[in-house]
Parts: structure tokens; C-alpha cells; sequence
């Protein structure tokens, strides 16, 4: 894929055979950037997986960067009213599905009592594809809504490795002091080693690279 001007000339600041420390990439960033918005930053990070082995989980990073999101609940009854004060967006039941059904999607991230699976099921074609579903791995099929619903108010994200092995996933914006982005980075790196398969043998992050949005990958030195 040809570049631009400005790519090439970014990736010439850059020695691209050098690995750097997580704080010294997110210096190289700011020196070569050059795009006229606030580029997000982005972490990826290839594992030492087998092909049948993932990594899936959520988390909240100390340092938010992001819109709050529109949450909508499926739920009812007392659970129904505990959503509501717990400040979802939206909240309801047949209502909302019939809704979703007549093509409205206007949220971000969906929330479900597991009494209403078997109804919000009917909607896998449509939630499944935009990766609206609610599901238990990633805590938004739950009894617990109050809870749910503060830690993603807070910025809960979910990261999950592709078929390659890969985690990709957004750890802030550039015009954030570089403490905050990296205490988001070292999270995010601290807590997939905790999701290390018991059997893996070697390094379990085989390399890592952050980048933005319209930069070239910074390489970084992972042991």
C-alpha cells in the first residue's frame, strides 16, 4: 500500500530495527506525529497461543479517553427500575427487541438480565454482527446491573486475541501526558500475562508495537 508524504517522512525519524521501552515508543509517537486531530493510541500485542487457545476478558483503564457510552438494559421489573437509577440510557424489555427488530441501534453497548437471554437471543443476527450482543464472558449478562452498569460508565473495555494470536486495542489518546498512557498500557500488558495458559512454554508476549492512528509501529522491547 503506497503512503503519503508525511508517512514517509515519519518513518524516517524512526530506526526500525530498534525496540524500545513502552515510555520511550510513547515519546518516539508525539516526535513523529503529524495529523491535524487527536490520534488515538494503539497497542498490539502477538501471544504465543496455540490454535485452539484465546484471550478474552474486560477491564478499566486508570485513565479514560473516550465519550461516555449509551447503555441500554434489557431487564425487568426491579431490575428494570435498578438500571434506571443506575443511569442507563435506555431500559426495557419486548419493547426495546421489537425496536432493535425495526432497525434502531442508536447505543453502544448492551446490557441483559439473564432471565432475557432467551428473548434478546431472537436478536443474534442483528446485536451479533456489530458486537452488541450481551454476553456472560464479557460481564453484560448479569443479575448485578448496578455494578455492570459503574464499571462501564467508567470505561470498561473488552480485548480479545484474533485468529492469529493478536490482541489489538486502544490505550488512549496522544494528547494525554505519557504517564497517564502508559500507566494504561501497563495495565492492559500486566493483565493478559495473567491470562498465560498454564502449559505455554517460553515467552508468552512474542512482540509487541504501539502505534497511532495514522503513524507507523513503534517496535517494543518486551523482555
Amino acid at each position: 500500500m503506497k503512503r503519503g508524504k508525511k508517512y514517509q517522512e515519519a518513518i524516517k525519524k524512526l530506526n526500525r530495527n530498534e525496540k524500545y521501552s513502552y515510555d520511550k515508543a510513547l515519546c518516539i509517537l508525539k516526535d513523529i506525529a503529524y495529523a491535524n486531530f487527536d490520534e488515538t493510541v494503539e497497542l498490539a500485542l502477538r501471544l504465543n497461543l496455540k490454535k485452539s487457545e484465546t484471550v478474552r476478558d474486560t477491564l478499566v483503564l486508570p485513565n479514560q479517553f473516550k465519550k461516555e457510552k449509551k447503555i441500554l438494559v434489557f431487564a425487568k421489573g426491579d431490575k428494570a427500575k435498578e438500571a434506571e437509577e443506575a443511569g442507563a440510557t435506555y431500559v426495557g424489555d419486548e419493547d426495546l427487541i421489537e425496536k432493535i427488530k425495526n432497525g434502531w441501534l442508536d447505543f453502544d453497548v448492551a446490557v441483559a438480565t439473564p432471565d432475557m437471554m432467551k428473548s434478546v437471543g431472537k436478536l443474534g443476527p442483528v446485536l451479533g454482527r456489530r458486537g452488541l450482543m450481551p454476553n456472560p464472558k464479557t460481564k453484560t449478562v448479569t443479575f448485578d446491573i448496578k455494578e455492570a452498569l459503574e464499571e462501564l460508565k467508567k470505561g470498561r473495555v473488552e480485548y480479545r486475541s484474533d485468529k492469529t494470536g493478536v490482541v489489538h486495542m486502544a490505550v488512549g489518546k496522544l494528547s494525554m501526558e505519557n504517564e497517564k498512557l502508559l500507566e494504561n498500557v501497563n495495565l492492559v500488558v500486566s493483565e493478559i500475562r495473567r491470562k498465560k495458559p498454564a502449559d505455554t512454554k517460553g515467552e508468552f508476549i512474542l512482540s509487541a508495537a504501539l502505534s497511532t492512528t495514522m503513524s507507523p509501529g513503534v517496535k517494543i522491547a518486551t523482555k
